[in-house]
C-alpha cells in the first residue's frame, strides 16, 4: 500500500515558562500543555530547549554547580521521559520532548520525538553547543537523521535542529538533503531581528517549512514562530512564509502547514536542483590560520 501523505498538519508551538531546573518540576506543567494542545486539534507539540531543567546551565568556574547540573540528565527510558511517550500514544499526538539527556563523557542536549502511537520516531543531539560558556560540557551530536512521522493526517518527512544550529546554513541544507519537509527547532535565547532573519533564510534557501519554539519572557523573549517555506507564489509573486509568530508571553501558538502545497513548489523551485555539489568540497576542510 503506498504510504498516505499528510496534505496538511497542525503545528502547537509551547512556548512555557519553566518551573525551575528539577525535571520533576516541569513534568507535569509540560503534560498539561501536551493534553491542552492536542484540544486544540495539534498533531505535533513542540517543546522549547531543554524543557527538562528550563535550559538551566551552571557557572564553569564552579565544579560542585557542574556536578549538580550533571545529575539532572535524564535517561531515554527515565520515568520522565516514558511520561511523555505514554503521553502521545494516549493523545494520538506526535510530541517533540526536549531534555538533559545522561551520556557517557558528558550530557546532551537532546529533542526525542515520539509519533502518535508513542513510539520513538527521531533522536536527535545539538551538533553545535554553545561552546564559549557552560554548554562547553555538552557531548555534541554527530549527525542531522530525519524521519518519517506518522501523523493523523498522513506522512511527514520531519528533521530537527536545536538553538545554535540554526545559525549554521549546513545544518539546515543537510536536513533538506536528506528529505525534511519540516525542521523542528526547540530554541531558548533572544530572537532578535538578525536571528530571525537567519531563519527565515534557513525556510527560503531550502524551502523547508520550520518550526520554532522558544522560551517566553522574562526568561527569552518569546516570538516562537512557524514558517511555511514557499517564498513565492504560484505567479512568481514574493509572499510572506510566517504561519505564525508568538509575542512575548507564556502560550500555546498553533500553526495550520499546507504541506502539498509545499511539495508542490519544492517541484519546481530551484535551490536544490541547481546545486554544484563539486564546488563545495572547500566547506569540509578546517579553516585557514
Amino acid at each position: 500500500m503506498t504510504p498516505r501523505l499528510a496534505p496538511n498538519l497542525t503545528l502547537a508551538l509551547l512556548q512555557l515558562a519553566p518551573c525551575g531546573p528539577d525535571p520533576s518540576a516541569n513534568l507535569e506543567k509540560g503534560l498539561a500543555a501536551c493534553r491542552a494542545a492536542q484540544a486544540q486539534g495539534a498533531d505535533v507539540a513542540l517543546f522549547p530547549e531543554m524543557w527538562s531543567t528550563g535550559y538551566a546551565g551552571f557557572d564553569p568556574r564552579d565544579e560542585r554547580q557542574r556536578r549538580a547540573w550533571e545529575a539532572q540528565a535524564l535517561s531515554l527510558d527515565s520515568p520522565f521521559v516514558r511520561a511523555f511517550q505514554e503521553e502521545a500514544r494516549r493523545l494520538g499526538m506526535a510530541i517533540a520532548l526536549t531534555l538533559l539527556e545522561r551520556w557517557p563523557g558528558g550530557p546532551r542536549n537532546t529533542l526525542v520525538l515520539f509519533d502518535r502511537w508513542g513510539q520513538p520516531a527521531l533522536t536527535y543531539a545539538k551538533a553545535h553547543p554553545c561552546a564559549f560558556d557552560w554548554e562547553a560540557a555538552l557531548t555534541p551530536g554527530e549527525d542531522f537523521p530525519v524521519c518519517t512521522l506518522d501523523t493523523a493526517q498522513g506522512q511527514v518527512r520531519v528533521g530537527a535542529m536545536i538553538c545554535f544550529d540554526r545559525e549554521f546554513p549546513e545544518s539546515a541544507r543537510l536536513l533538506a538533503l536528506g528529505g525534511a519537509e519540516l525542521i523542528l527547532v526547540p530554541n531558548a535565547c533572544q530572537l532578535e531581528g538578525n536571528r530571525l532573519a537567519q531563519f527565515r533564510a534557513r525556510a527560503f534557501e531550502n524551502m523547508t517549512a520550520l518550526a520554532m519554539t522558544n522560551y517566553p519572557a522574562p526568561q527569552e523573549n518569546g516570538a516562537s514562530l512557524v514558517l511555511d517555506g514557499r517564498a513565492f507564489a504560484p505567479d512568481g509573486t514574493s509572499r510572506d512564509m510566517v504561519v505564525v509568530q508568538a509575542g512575548a508571553e507564556e502560550g500555546i501558538f498553533l500553526a495550520s502547514l499546507d504541506l502539498e502545497s509545499l511539495r508542490g513548489y519544492r517541484e519546481h523551485e530551484v535551490w536544490l536542483a541547481y546545486r554544484r555539489p563539486h564546488l563545495y568540497t572547500p566547506l569540509s576542510r578546517p579553516p585557514q590560520p
